[in-house]
């Protein structure tokens, strides 16, 4: 194993300049959309070869007897095999990545910020069109999606969270007493972070692991069966980019299995987790029932679910709101955990919102991502379209009597798994559609009295567990302040006049309260604080002479 030398400072060294990475349009007959293309054909050549990708634990490949594979959700073909961990192998990578952190956690802090600068860099350049057709191909984005995930979004993780680290080192005691110096050192966990990352977007696996590695940590990393690939491709990003073998360990495995090797180690130090509200909550309940086992008290920091809104006054621009509504509910086909899936209209408006709606709608392409005019691709896998055509159904068949579907509803999985853009009217505002996350290109619309405008504020903010995002459409600052308030603890990211989806590192820190996680707000210093174990220094200068105080002397 490599080994750094514990080494001091020589300089006081000032990181590059900042900036969110530019995020290309890919315009027709534009070299970046040949570009695109043609690594999306490469990549389909290589899939009739057959891809394989290993477990990898201390930087080595390793074969497991278990293997599985990840589908193109838009035909059902095996973009990849993969292997699974097993029992033995998740020690291995547990021991390993022990090993490794006594040297990671040493290495100098520009040298650990020169890595995730220069894959940054790999990743924007050399890399950019491999990873948007991976992630194209196998989790279903179209052109833009990819674009604004797998490129810019990943690049500004790893470039803005070395900027925030650097801040929370320099954030030092503001006093020292005559005689004596105060510092604050932000080491890293004991033991090491358990990272689960979901399918839906390339750039969380990225960061889920990268944030706790920046600090100093070792990572266990678990991707989703629905993104193998697309983050296979960002760890070996990592790999040419310095990272040390044995800080990241790539662990695709069944969850119980890991679960019960990583969860109840003692050494387990922290989990960081987006996916499924259920499952975190199951995830939390076995790292309690377990908390004898620890060396420390590990740091949960987990993203989960949304049912997001978008609540419009009757002073709003209905077009920009109908506009936005479309965009927010169908961009990557609602797969979102930001995706807009309820609306509350009012009825001074609702004739003019339904309008622009149904006639946005009919421009909706949805088809293979090769095509770069479909706006809108397959869902990702069986499950997930099974759960949301069953939803469906049952407005269709009058089990969910109070709504109505009016535009979209159709699902054909015998080529993909492609559910139509639908929009549904309900009346009653505790639907099932107004209530449960279906995780797809599915929106509720429920039409309130105009008049009962901050009731219905009080309505929405109390009918959904979750509390990730939301906005609100109003030109009346009376009102959107009203709003404002009265939506206070309903999103942890709120807009206003936009969409419920986009945010941006480095513009707008992510995550929700309430059943969406606990709110650590990746893209901040917030996350990386979560990731470290801060301790404070005195040291004093000059020896005392006696144990004495002043006050202790006699008359």
């Amino acid at each position: 194993m490599l080994r750094f030398a514990r080494r001091y400072s020589i300089g006081t060294f000032k990181l590059p300049q900042i900036n969110n990475e530019p995020m290309f349009n890919y315009e027709p007959q534009s070299p970046l959309r040949q570009s695109l293309k043609k690594a999306l054909g490469d990549l389909e050549s290589q899939i009739k070869q057959k891809i394989h990708v290993p477990v990898i634990v201390g930087g080595k490949n390793i074969e497991t007897d278990s293997i599985s594979e990840q589908l193109v959700p838009q035909n059902k073909q095996v973009l990849c095999t993969f292997n699974n961990a097993d029992r033995e192998t998740i020690q291995l990578a547990i021991a390993n990545a022990l090993e490794a952190k006594k040297d990671w956690e040493d290495m100098h802090f520009e040298d650990r910020c020169a890595i995730f600068l220069k894959a940054a860099d790999l990743l924007s350049n050399k890399y950019r069109y491999d990873l948007l057709a991976a992630t194209m191909l196998g989790q279903g984005k179209n052109a833009w999606q990819a674009e604004i995930d797998a490129a810019a979004e990943l690049a500004d993780f790893w470039r803005f969270n070395c900027q925030y680290a650097a801040e929370i080192y320099q954030n030092q005691p503001p006093k020292n007493a005559p005689t004596s110096w105060n510092r604050t050192e932000y080491r890293p966990l004991e033991g090491f972070v358990l990272a689960y990352s979901p399918f839906n977007f390339t750039a969380i696996g990225g960061n889920l692991v990268s944030a706790p590695a920046l600090m100093g940590n070792v990572v266990l990393w678990k991707p989703s069966n629905a993104s193998i690939y697309s983050n296979y491709l960002v760890y070996q990003i990592l790999k040419e980019a310095g990272l040390p073998d044995g800080v990241i360990q790539f662990l695709p495995a069944d969850p119980l299995v890991m679960n019960e090797e990583a969860l109840l180690h003692p050494e387990f130090a922290g989990l960081h987790f987006t996916g499924s509200t259920g499952v975190f909550k199951h995830l939390w309940k076995t790292v309690g029932q377990n908390l004898d086992n620890y060396r420390s008290f590990p740091r949960l920091v987990g993203e989960t679910g949304g049912k997001n809104m978008h609540f419009i006054h009757e002073s709003a621009d209905i077009q920009n709101a109908a506009l936005h509504t479309i965009r927010g509910a169908f961009e990557y086909q609602g797969q979102k955990c930001s995706a807009t899936s309820r609306v509350y209209c009012p009825d001074s408006r609702y004739e003019e919102f339904e309008q622009i709606l149904l006639q946005e709608h009919q421009k909706i392409k949805m088809g293979p991502v090769q095509d770069f005019g479909n706006h809108m691709n397959a869902v990702i896998h069986k499950q997930s379209f099974d759960k949301i055509k069953k939803y469906l159904d049952d407005i269709k068949n009058g089990t969910n009597s109070t709504s109505r579907i009016l535009a979209g509803g159709k699902c054909d999985d015998s080529v993909g798994y492609f559910v139509e853009p639908t929009i549904v009217v309900t009346k009653d505002p505790q639907a099932p559609t107004m209530v449960d996350e279906l995780f797809g290109p599915v929106v509720t619309i429920y039409v309130y009295p105009a008049e009962e405008y901050e009731q219905t504020l009080e309505l929405a903010d109390r009918t959904s567990q979750y509390a990730l995002t939301g906005a609100l459409f109003a030109q009346d600052r009376k009102q959107l302040a009203l709003g404002q308030r009265k939506l206070r603890h309903a999103a942890g990211n709120f807009y206003v006049n936009d969409k419920s989806t986009g945010a941006v590192v480095g513009q707008q820190p992510f995550g929700g309260g309430r059943m969406s996680g606990t709110n650590d707000k990746a893209g901040s210093m917030l996350n990386l604080l979560r990731w470290v174990s801060p301790r404070t220094i005195k040291e004093s200068f000059v020896p005392i002479q006696s144990f004495g105080y002043p006050s202790n002397l006699a008359e």
